[in-house]
């Protein structure tokens, strides 16, 4: 018996010694086979495996402790996963035959390069599941993972190396080990989707659903793949770390099931290898061949270029041809050199490839072997040589006629500068256009011209003999050199003639031009005062007018026929005016002279003449239409005027003399008062029967109004004179008749007799010196001395606040009647009032409103209570009013 235990710190089995395959890393450790969970993940992946094998013998097993106990269908198994033939087993049903059967297993098993530890027959007899399992794992490991290898990695490392290779583009995917990295099943799904994309919807698997994933990479391995189920889905979620022996073997199905596929992408790949020799091989024969054909190509092209002798003409030309060769050398030729070498060395690489590959030595085609290019290659490097030498000496040829020619170019560019613009200049008629004074500028102009035109003589002379001098040292570019010389000599004599022509044109257009001068100032002083009564004319013939009579209007005629008499002799002066400009315009005509804008002495021009003349000529009949219509406005005026006038005249002396009429009246003291307010309203209503006059007058003046008649030499009274008079007229009778009213209210109350009232009147009247019924102060004075009256200043100013409350500086004959009775009769005073109300309150210095309810009738006891302020005296009671200042209020300050 061996033991078993020492599996954990050494290989399984090793191969004579030689190699070990796997490191087992405590993987079969004792404690880990006794978990329940792995234990089970084992005995379904390890007894699947088996059947997997034994089915292609016709069997199979149920139980994996129990059914390789007697031997028979493990050596079996053995025979159908290694292809070979066991010792023919014993058929005995005795423990010695089984015994017999396993060992021969066990011994073939270590034949196999397996040191099998801890394993013996009698622990297989006896159905030891962890010795079986453990045997299983060793016959997994070396028949169906040993052989496995992946970039020089084999067994346990190599499965895991191709199951991440195969599962690196696969999202959620990574494998690290075969335990953990299974566990959602999205591992197995993605190594099935890798070699059979049809068979799986990757992209509609998720991590979170590991049953689902588990269920379906299980069911297409055994569907499609011949891979049978040795794992539930269910046993490897609820496993916290998954078996690793039981994936490793799954796993190692899954790689062998596609083991085909890799054989065939390494026959594939050896095929590519070979073939990419080959056609490496292929492009370096032909990379030579083309790079031989452009070389001698460009030796070809570049042999007949340097062999070239012929020289250039111009300096230029040469110098090009150094700097070309030069190019050569520098540019050109070295990397030719470089593919020269290049392409030694690739003949030579691809000679010692084609040798250790046993193919057949590379022949180039024909002139194009490394002799061959040797050989042009001499012939080119013959053909540089004095090239440069016979450049230098061409330069130096050419150099020499470059210099004088070069000299000639550039004094015949200075020249030809200077003559630039030249003849356009002297050929340009811009006279024509000119003023006096820009004549006379273009004079000095050409003045200075033509001295510059003679400094340049010299030169025009050495271009000639630079010309001369070529032609004799045979220059190859002397054509064009005549060309241009004869060129700038035709030129300058050109330009000789054409400023002979200018002169002259510039003095006669100068002699013309200060005779249109002369033209243009007298055009401007005559046509000034011309065009200035011309804008008046206008003016008066449009200026609005405005008369009120006749007269006016006759006057205004009157004097628009006096200027319609004007208006020949105006033609006339117009007319000359326009012949000054005509003039001009024929001169300028004649000698073909553009005149440059307009008279320099004016803005005046002959249109504005005309067309301000035609102007005049249009208003001269429109003014005759409009003072005749407004004559004949102002005649039919003249009716509405008179009967105004007539009404006027009749009205206004018929208030005047009622006015006067009046004023007798009032004066005068005919009959009693009652006899003269009877005679006064009789008066009153014959002023007013008059009414309609005023009427009539007024739609008189409307009239007049409408028409627009402001003034009227007919009448001297004005529709407001009139209103003013009727109303003073109205205003004085309704006076009077108040006065006398007034005169009798006041003899009534005061009990004055008619003859004292005439007595008042004769007085008043005597001193009332403007007759009017009003006197100022003055007079007023003296009449109350005649009365006899004792008068001070602050007496008189006393009664003059009373006569004349206003201040109006007049006094009138009622306001007197009323002082003298206030004078000459008992009249209640304010404190005969106050010393009634206090006899009413019973002695007290208030009243209040139930004593004066009790003793006054109710209207004038309300009218007190509603005046009277509150008393505020030190004895006030509520409700006390104030009597004392109500009674004083009655009759003002003054009395008080």
């Amino acid at each position: 018996m061996v033991d078993y235990h020492a599996a954990n710190n050494q290989s399984l089995y090793s191969a004579g010694g030689q190699q070990t395959y796997m490191e087992q890393e405590n993987d079969w450790d004792r404690d880990l086979l006794l978990d329940p969970a792995w234990e089970k993940q084992q005995r379904k992946t390890f007894t699947a495996w088996c059947n997997s094998h034994l089915r292609k013998a016709g069997t199979q097993i149920e139980n994996i402790e129990e059914d390789f106990r007697d031997g028979l269908k493990l050596m079996l198994l053995l025979e159908v996963i290694s292809g070979e033939r066991l010792p023919k087993p014993e058929r005995g049903k005795m423990r010695v035959h089984k015994i017999n059967n396993v060992n021969k297993a066990l011994d073939f098993i270590a034949s196999k390069g397996v040191k099998l530890v801890s394993i013996g027959a009698e622990e297989i007899l006896d159905g030891n599941a962890k010795m079986t399992l453990g045997m299983i794992w060793t016959i997994i490991l070396r028949f169906a993972i040993q052989d496995i290898s992946v970039e020089e990695t084999s067994a346990k490392e190599g499965l895991l190396l191709w199951c991440q290779r195969k599962t690196a583009p696969y999202k959620n995917v990574n494998v690290q080990n075969f335990h953990i990295s299974w566990k959602d099943g999205l591992a197995f799904n993605a190594l099935i989707h890798r070699h059979r994309p049809e068979l799986i919807d990757y992209d509609k698997l998720r991590k979170d659903d590991p049953v689902t994933n588990l269920n379906n990479a299980f069911e297409v391995a055994e569907r499609y793949l011949d891979i049978p189920k040795m794992l539930d889905a269910e046993d490897i979620v609820g496993t916290l770390r998954p078996d690793e022996k039981a994936i490793m073997t799954y796993v190692s199905c899954f790689y062998h099931a596609f083991s085909g596929a890799q054989k065939a992408e390494t026959a594939a790949n050896r095929i590519c290898k070979v073939l990419a020799v080959n056609q490496e091989n292929e492009h370096l024969m032909e990379d030579y061949e083309k790079l031989a054909s452009d070389l001698l190509e460009w030796i070809r092209r570049t042999i007949p270029w340097l062999e070239n002798r012929a020289p250039e003409k111009t300096m230029t030309e040469m110098q090009q041809k150094l700097e070309d060769f030069r190019d050569y050398r520098r540019v050109h030729k070295p990397p030719k050199v470089q593919e020269k070498c290049q392409l030694e060395i690739n003949f030579n690489t691809l000679q010692t490839k084609l040798r250790l590959s046993n193919r057949p030595a590379f022949m180039p085609s024909e002139g194009r072997m490394v002799s061959d290019i040797n050989g042009a290659w001499h012939k080119l490097e013959g053909a540089e040589k004095g090239y440069e030498e016979w450049l230098l000496n061409e330069i130096r040829r050419l150099e020499r006629l470059d210099h004088l020619a070069e000299k000639f170019r550039q004094k015949a560019a200075i020249h030809e500068s200077w003559t630039d613009g030249k003849e356009a200049m002297l050929t340009q008629k811009d006279y024509e256009t000119a003023s006096l004074s820009e004549i006379k500028a273009l004079l000095k102009k050409h003045e200075a011209f033509e001295s510059d035109l003679a400094a340049h003589q010299d030169r025009v002379e050495q271009i000639a003999a630079i010309a001369q001098e070529l032609n004799e040292l045979d220059y190859y570019d002397s054509p064009s050199v005549n060309a241009r010389c004869q060129k700038i000599c035709e030129q300058w004599d050109a330009l000789g003639s054409l400023t002979q022509n200018r002169r002259e044109s510039l003095e006669r257009t100068e002699k013309q031009l200060e005779s249109i001068d002369e033209l243009y100032l007298e055009y401007a002083k005559r046509a000034a005062p011309f065009n200035n009564w011309m804008e008046g004319a206008m003016e008066d013939l449009q200026d609005m007018f405005i008369v009120h009579n006749i007269e006016e209007i006759q006057g205004l005629i009157t004097a628009h026929d006096q200027f319609k008499s004007t208006l020949p002799e105006a033609n006339k002066e117009r007319e000359a005016i326009q012949a000054i400009q005509a003039e001009v315009q024929k001169i300028a005509q004649y000698n073909g002279i553009k005149l440059a804008g307009n008279n320099p002495y004016t803005t005046i021009t002959p249109q504005s003449i005309d067309k301000k003349w035609e102007k005049v000529q249009q208003l001269v009949p429109q003014r005759d239409q409009a003072l005749q219509e407004e004559l004949a406005r102002q005649q039919s005026n003249d009716h509405p005027r008179r009967q105004f006038a007539n009404q006027a005249n009749m009205i206004g002396p018929w208030i005047q003399n009622k006015m006067a009429e009046i004023g007798r009246i009032s004066i005068e003291m005919n009959g009693t008062l009652e006899d003269q307010l009877t005679h006064l309203r009789q008066y009153e209503q014959s002023i007013i029967e008059y009414k309609p006059n005023i009427d009539q007058q007024e739609g008189n003046h409307q009239l007049i109004q409408e028409a627009l008649i402001f003034d009227n030499k007919y009448t001297a009274y004005t529709m407001e004179h009139l209103r003013v008079g009727w109303e003073q007229l109205l205003t004085t009778i309704a006076r009077t008749i108040n006065e006398i009213e007034n005169q009798i209210l006041t003899r009534d109350a005061k009990g004055i007799s008619q003859e004292q009232l005439h007595e008042y009147r004769t007085s008043f009247n005597h001193f009332d010196k403007k007759r009017t019924g009003i006197m100022d102060s003055d007079d007023f004075q003296a009449l109350l001395i005649s009365t006899g009256n004792s008068l001070g200043d602050a007496e008189f100013a006393r009664i003059m606040g009373i006569v004349d409350p206003n201040n109006s500086g007049a006094v009138t004959f009622q306001a007197f009647i009323d002082f003298m009775s206030r004078e000459t009769t008992d009249t209640d005073t304010a404190d005969q009032v106050i010393a009634s109300f206090k006899i009413l309150a019973g002695d007290k210095n208030y009243i209040t409103a139930e004593e004066l309810r009790r003793e006054l009738p109710p209207d004038q006891a309300e009218y007190c209570i509603a005046r009277m302020a509150p008393y505020t005296g030190p004895d006030a009671v509520p409700g006390a009013l104030d009597y004392m200042s109500f009674s004083t209020a009655l009759y003002g300050e003054s009395d008080l």
